[in-house]
């Protein structure tokens, strides 16, 4: 698994946890995410280094992230999804929008990846449309 990859569901695991506990700080719940995983081997450097830059950047812009999920998302209010469907959002959101590098395709197939692997049946799809069309909003060809 690519170190990008393995750091988007890290980070998603975290995330998911910081929601749930929101006394715990991000590099705890980072650091349980990997522990979970130990089994796999050693905590992967550059795929941490992706990790936390998007628990950062996810968390230092999701009022703006949020907005444009709820702003896109049609009957569908934030604190409805599943959390995981939420966190998955979120990264591709920040992604889309902030890690101008990625092309938008990238994002978006990983992220109906981290949603089939995590989520629902229901999940990998509602994920790619709504990530298209805020794909589009934000100028990200």
């Amino acid at each position: 698994m690519g170190a990008r990859r393995l750091g988007r569901e890290r980070a998603l695991q975290a995330l998911y946890q910081l929601e749930q506990d929101p006394k715990i700080d991000a590099a705890r719940a980072l650091d349980a995410a990997w522990t979970a995983h130990d089994d796999e081997g050693p905590r992967d450097p550059a795929a941490d280094v992706f990790a936390r830059e998007l628990i950062e950047g996810v968390k230092l812009h999701q009022a703006e992230i949020d907005a444009l999920i709820e702003e896109h998302s049609h009957n569908w209010r934030l604190e409805r999804m599943q959390r995981i469907d939420r966190n998955v959002l979120r990264i591709g959101v920040f992604e889309l929008k902030h890690l101008t590098e990625i092309p938008r395709k990238v994002t978006i197939n990983e992220a109906v990846e981290l949603a089939k692997n995590f989520g629902n049946e229901a999940s990998s799809a509602f994920i790619n449309g709504l990530l298209d069309r805020i794909a589009v909003t934000v100028g990200k060809a």
